[in-house]
């Protein structure tokens, strides 16, 4: 909890000053005894009340200027609330080792259709975008709210060599700058670049294997961090050594020797890795310097569940909402009580 008004946080300096009032009425009430000739009278005359009852009343008011001087203060909590202006970026790997057949009929086609029932699922609020990667990343599908334009990139993917995760993290992001001012662009140094929180915008990185070239894929987590992009990596596919197949438009290789808009090449990185092996310590790096999540998927099953999960973490956004008038109610409430116990309790009862 936050305060947008601290200094009202002064106020609560009332509670001795009323404290000292109340001991000094309670003082000079016990020089102003008077003698009576009968204890039964006073006693009938006085509520039943235990000693310690009759402060009740006195900590009531007490506590109830303490919660109006916290509510002068304008607190604020932090809440997680439905957003309006998520954006995901869905980078998914499309190199040759996605034609393995361990998962039936293959790894592509069974991301493939995740993928679709992922989009399908969303409702009309959600921008989603589109990287494809295999040796070099590049967008697809510009965030939208168009699912049929991103069910038909994704319906023509086809495969080609070398898996630049990294790259697909870098155009992913260069992607939510275009269209979130807050986000900047992966070409802004660091500094200028450093955001406070997590944007709404998030990266989920869908891949079977290991970066084999372009940026390394911790660079570019730490890029996304920077900017408060959450990256949230999937690994998909098993151990099982398998054969590759691939229908003729999957293994077609893209017109044009890539995906339009590429973003990768340089040094290889993953030397002395397996690419069709998944490298989930890197996945995991990822995840964790970004706040994302690494999910492992082995099936069809499991990647649709994966791809299900998202939304819990992806279309919420931390909001700052003002709780002072919580704090308000409560404060004249407490006050009241005390007010009408101190009335009640002292009211004079006649003998009978």
């Amino acid at each position: 909890m936050t305060f947008s008004w601290p200094w009202a946080l002064l106020s609560l300096l009332i509670m001795p000053i009323v404290a000292a009032v109340v001991w000094l009425l309670r003082r000079r009430r016990r020089r102003d005894a008077v003698r009576v000739t009968s204890i039964a009278l006073v006693r009938a005359a006085l509520p039943p009340r235990t000693r310690w009852s009759r402060l009740i009343p006195t900590l009531l008011l007490l506590l109830g200027f303490a919660t109006l001087g916290v509510g002068a203060a304008r607190p604020q909590a932090t809440v997680l609330v439905p957003s309006n202006s998520t954006t995901i970026m869905l980078a998914m790997d499309t190199s040759g080792s996605m034609c393995s057949t361990d998962v039936e009929p293959n790894r592509l086609t069974v991301a493939q259709e995740a993928a679709v029932s992922f989009i399908e699922s969303q409702d009309g609020k959600t921008k989603i975008g589109l990287v494809a990667f295999a040796g070099v990343a590049g967008l697809q599908v510009p965030p939208t709210t168009d699912k049929d334009a991103l069910i038909e990139a994704i319906d023509n993917f086809t495969t080609a060599r070398g898996t630049a995760i990294g790259s697909a993290i870098l155009a992913s992001i260069d992607s939510i700058a275009a269209i979130n001012p807050s986000v900047a662009p992966t070409g802004v140094e660091a500094e200028s670049a450093q955001r406070s929180g997590y944007a709404p915008d998030v990266i989920v990185v869908l891949t079977d294997g290991a970066n084999t070239q372009g940026v390394e894929p911790a660079k570019a987590a730490e890029a996304a961090a920077v900017r408060g992009v959450r990256v949230f990596t999937i690994g998909f596919g098993t151990t099982t050594p398998s054969q590759m197949a691939c229908t003729g438009q999957q293994a077609g290789g893209w017109a044009g020797g890539g995906p339009r808009g590429g973003f990768g090449g340089g040094s290889g990185g993953g030397a002395g890795r397996n690419p069709r092996i998944i490298d989930e310590a890197t996945l995991q790096t990822v995840a964790e310097i970004t706040g994302g999540e690494y999910y492992k998927a082995e099936s069809a099953d499991q990647l649709q569940g994966a791809l299900a999960d998202l939304p819990n973490h992806v279309t919420v956004v931390r909001k700052h909402i003002d709780i002072a008038s919580w704090f308000a109610g409560a404060g004249g409430l407490l006050v009241a009580v005390a007010v009408g116990l101190s009335l009640w309790w002292n009211r004079v009862r006649a003998p009978r």
